[in-house]
């Protein structure tokens, strides 16, 4: 069975962070694993509270399931401190060259801050060059490049920025932007663009971590990076068709709606 380690904060309600991670995880037929970076307490209609778990525990989570278990791929998302930032940097080189999916995770879906300012530095040059593919959506990718995205032209040209500091894909997500139709664009050793109607619903908590997470799935099958993003989009899109409306602010995803076996 394929094993994925999922490396990011808890969402107590349930539609985000490692539990979404898990939830897709689960539901692409991998075993996964976490190592818990942060404890937060929110709700759909936001977070009221975060909590820091201290580095060294962070770093001793992704060591004690990597040296018994042993890891086939990695999703990384919230890492609130530059000194987390390093303590998973340091673990993942103990790993060897598994794939690392980064979604950068700067705030969420309600506006609240889910990074320090210390941190973004440290994801730019600890992260990025440990990176197999990073996932930022249009103001990740301005906070990281510091480039103005406004168009796929834009997206284009963050994604090749992202490369340049070292992430060998960069998909940079389009939802930000206006449109009937979302493009999320692919930059790397090739390019390619994603392109899905946009789905109006008020229930897309947790799509990044999601996207990511089998994204990291279909690199610990195999699959070539664009190849990996072609099978997490249409995931995606099926768990948001199939969000179970629930909460009363942006809800959480439907999981375990279909697909497998094997897509």
């Amino acid at each position: 069975m394929l094993r994925l380690l999922t490396i990011a904060g808890s969402d107590s309600g349930g539609g985000a962070g490692i539990q979404a991670d898990l939830k897709t995880f689960a539901a692409l037929g991998a075993y996964g694993m976490s190592a818990l970076t942060a404890v937060t307490a929110q709700n759909t209609r936001g977070v009221d509270g975060i909590w820091d778990l201290p580095p060294e525990a962070v770093r001793r989570q992704i060591l004690a399931v990597a040296d018994d278990i042993g890891v086939d791929a990695v999703k990384i998302g919230m890492v609130h401190t530059a000194a987390i930032v390093r303590a998973v940097a340091a673990a993942l080189d103990h790993l060897g060259p598994v794939p690392v999916v980064l979604d950068p995770v700067m705030r969420a879906k309600g506006g609240h801050p889910l990074i320090q300012a210390d941190a973004e530095q440290a994801i730019r040059e600890e992260l990025l060059p440990r990176a197999t593919v990073v996932t930022p959506n249009v103001p990740e990718a301005e906070a990281l490049t510091g480039l103005v995205v406004r168009s796929r032209t834009d997206q284009a040209e963050a994604g090749r920025r992202l490369c340049d500091f070292g992430s060998r894909w960069a998909l940079v997500k389009g939802g930000h932007l206006d449109g009937p139709e979302v493009a999320d664009v692919l930059e790397g050793p090739t390019s390619r663009i994603f392109v899905h109607p946009r789905l109006d619903t008020p229930h897309t908590h947790g799509t990044g971590c999601t996207l990511s997470s089998a994204i990291a799935v279909g690199l610990a099958r195999g699959l070539a990076v664009p190849d990996a993003v072609d099978l997490a989009e249409r995931y995606l899109a099926g768990a948001i068709r199939h969000a179970p409306g629930l909460g009363s602010g942006h809800g959480p995803l439907h999981h375990h709606w279909g697909m497998p076996p094997w897509m």
